[in-house]
């Protein structure tokens, strides 16, 4: 019984990892609603309203507050990191196909390395830093090899991809103390309004008058209001079944997944929007996977020693 709850565990982590992802490209490319930071408000406020359900009334996890002033701009400051991160990651999805936007997010691990080194003073071993050449090479191929390159989608995705690990380093540094340490699902209920009292402007001012679009498209096309709030939902369970995941089986399994999820995204993706891919830039994406492999490995083995 324990087993079939992990599979359904695992199938739900991959559907709503996946599901984000190809929802958001439809979205903002196929069906053509061009409103990026409108998409990722919605998000926002799904992640803020079903967390404070989650924490609150289910009791998923036992709610932390915020204790002082300090620990409150530190969470401020990485929801407006972690705002940006999605933001720019979504407006990527504009201008490239999914198959290359992971190819980039693949390089996570390269700048985190870079940004734990500048901001933490952190230095990996040499086995590590030697695994993230792979990773960036096989990104540079598959850039090279990509017949749907577009610039400005392609310094979007890779500022989505430095964002997070910029956030990943940040919040280590920050909520470092025992005093402060928050579990990830109440940090996201704390997050997620903070990044909501920015995509409000942010929407207004950049993406004029992106409701009364929403609200006319509603009427034209019922299934709209369903696709939002359906892709706003499941921006939401990536949070949470990663949480579950990692609770009920353990991070190793989380990061073989995570490793797994990219391939697996880039092949849907592929058979759903048929965007045409390269040899080079298969070559290029599989290094990049290979590299990551070999830097979480190396990363393990650090740890235990």
């Amino acid at each position: 019984m324990s087993r079939l709850f992990n599979l359904g565990l695992i199938a739900s982590w991959y559907s709503s990892n996946i599901g984000v992802l190809l929802l958001n490209k439809y979205l903002l490319s196929s069906y053509g609603f061009k409103f990026p930071i409108f998409l990722t408000l919605c998000h926002m406020m799904a992640c803020s309203l079903f967390s404070y359900i989650a924490i609150s009334w289910l009791k998923v996890v036992p709610l932390q507050t915020i204790r002082s002033r300090s620990q409150f701009l530190k969470i401020t400051a990485l929801g407006i990191i972690f705002c940006s991160s999605v933001v720019t990651g979504n407006i990527s999805l504009r201008y490239l196909p999914v198959s290359f936007n992971q190819a980039i997010g693949a390089t996570t691990p390269f700048f985190t390395a870079v940004f734990a080194y500048l901001l933490a003073f952190k230095i990996e071993g040499r086995l590590t830093y030697a695994t993230l050449v792979p990773v960036v090479a096989g990104c540079v191929i598959a850039s090279g090899g990509e017949p749907s390159f577009n610039l400005f989608g392609f310094l979007m995705c890779i500022g989505a991809t430095a964002a997070r690990a910029v956030k990943s380093v940040v919040q280590g540094i920050l909520l470092s103390s025992e005093g402060e340490k928050l579990h990830s699902m109440n940090l996201l209920m704390y997050m997620a309004p903070v990044a909501v009292a920015v995509l409000v402007p942010a929407a207004y001012f950049m993406e004029g008058d992106v409701v009364g679009i929403a609200i006319s498209l509603a009427r034209d096309d019922r299934k709209f209001i369903f696709y939002l709030i359906f892709n706003a939902s499941l921006a939401y369970f990536v949070n949470l079944t990663n949480f579950l995941v990692t609770k009920h089986t353990s991070a190793l399994t989380l990061q073989v997944l995570g490793n797994a999820k990219g391939a697996v995204a880039v092949v849907i993706s592929i058979l759903i929007f048929r965007n045409p891919v390269s040899v080079t830039g298969i070559f290029g994406y599989s290094i990049t996977v290979i590299g990551v492999v070999l830097y979480n490995e190396a990363k393990n083995r650090s740890r235990n020693n």
